[in-house]
C-alpha cells in the first residue's frame, strides 16, 4: 500500500517516504529525511536535516526530530540522526542531531518509549528496550544501554553512560555514570541497590540475582574496593558473567574522570 499522506503536510518532494508510512496534517518532512515503512507521522511532526527513521515507529504531535545541535561550537555540517525500527515517540519529543565532536550522528535504537517532553541532544547514543518517562532531559553525548529505565523529570549530565537494566528514580539529577543492574536515586544520583524488579521481569536466574546483590553490598555498603570485592566474589564463586559486566563498568568509570568514564572525550573534543 502507498504512503498515506495527508493534503495538509508539507513533504519535499526529495524525501524518501516508504510504502504503508502514515503522515498526518501539518507534519513536515524535509528533503534529506527518510521514513521507513509502517511509520506513522500523526500530525505537527517536524523532520528536518539529514534524518532516518526506520519501519513502525509511532511518532506523537509536536515531536522535532534533526533539529541543529544546541551546540555553540557547531558550524552547520551535514551531522545525522538515525532511529531505528519500533520506537514509540510521545508528544513533545526533541531529538538534535549530531555535533562535530564525534561519529556525527545521533542514535536511538528499537523498540524504544520516549515519553512526552523528553529531549535527546546532540550526540546521544540510545540501545534498545529504554523506558524514559516524561520530561528526561538527556545532556549532548550521554549513552544509554539496553533495558535502561529513566523515571519522570530526571537530568542528565553530559558525557554520562547509563548501564543496561539499570533504574534511575524521578527527579534524580544524574551527574555520575549509572552502573547496569543498579537503582539509583537522589541529587545527585548514587546507586541504591539491584535493580531487582527488572532482573525479575527479564528473567534472570535468581543465582545471578544475588551474585549481584553481594556485589552492591560488597561496594557500596561495605566498601571494600574493587580489586578485593572481586577476590571476595571469585572466593565465593559468584563472579558469574553479570557481576562481570558490573566490575568492567566500574573500573571504566573509575578510571574516566568526574565518575564519568567517557569524560575524556570531552576533553579531545
Amino acid at each position: 500500500m502507498a504512503a498515506q499522506i495527508s493534503h495538509l503536510a508539507s513533504i519535499d518532494p526529495r524525501a524518501e517516504i516508504a510504502d504503508h508510512v502514515t503522515i498526518g496534517p501539518f507534519c513536515m518532512v524535509g528533503p534529506h529525511a527518510s521514513i521507513g515503512e509502517g511509520t506513522t507521522l500523526l500530525n505537527n511532526v517536524t523532520v528536518m536535516g539529514h534524518v532516518r527513521v526506520g519501519h513502525d515507529n509511532m511518532v506523537y504531535p509536536n515531536v522535532v526530530i534533526g533539529g541543529e545541535p544546541q551546540d555553540i561550537s557547531y558550524r552547520g555540517s551535514d551531522t545525522r540522526v538515525i532511529i531505528g525500527n519500533e520506537n514509540i515517540i510521545r508528544e513533545g519529543v526533541t531529538i538534535n542531531r549530531a555535533s562535530e565532536k564525534e561519529n556525527g550522528i545521533t542514535w536511538i535504537g528499537d523498540r524504544n518509549f520516549l515519553m512526552a517532553n523528553c529531549h535527546v541532544a546532540h550526540d546521544c547514543r540510545l540501545g534498545n528496550h529504554i523506558i524514559m518517562a516524561n520530561g528526561v532531559l538527556l545532556a549532548g553525548h550521554v549513552i544509554v544501554h539496553d533495558h535502561a529505565s529513566i523515571s519522570g523529570s530526571v537530568g542528565v549530565h553530559h558525557f554520562t553512560t547509563i548501564g543496561s537494566y539499570s533504574f534511575i528514580s524521578g527527579l534524580s539529577r544524574v551527574l555520575h555514570d549509572v552502573p547496569p543492574f543498579m537503582l539509583v536515586e537522589g541529587s545527585p544520583a548514587r546507586p541504591r541497590c539491584i535493580n531487582i524488579v527488572a532482573l525479575k521481569r527479564n528473567n534472570f536466574e535468581p543465582d545471578v540475582i544475588n551474585c549481584l546483590a553481594a556485589a552492591h553490598r560488597l561496594i557500596y555498603r561495605a566498601k571494600v574496593g574493587l580489586d578485593h570485592a572481586r577476590e571476595i566474589l571469585r572466593s565465593n564463586d559468584q563472579l558469574v558473567p553479570q557481576v562481570n559486566q558490573l566490575l568492567a563498568f566500574l573500573q571504566e568509570q573509575s578510571e574516566g574522570r568526574h565518575g564519568r568514564s567517557r569524560e575524556a572525550g570531552r576533553v579531545a573534543a
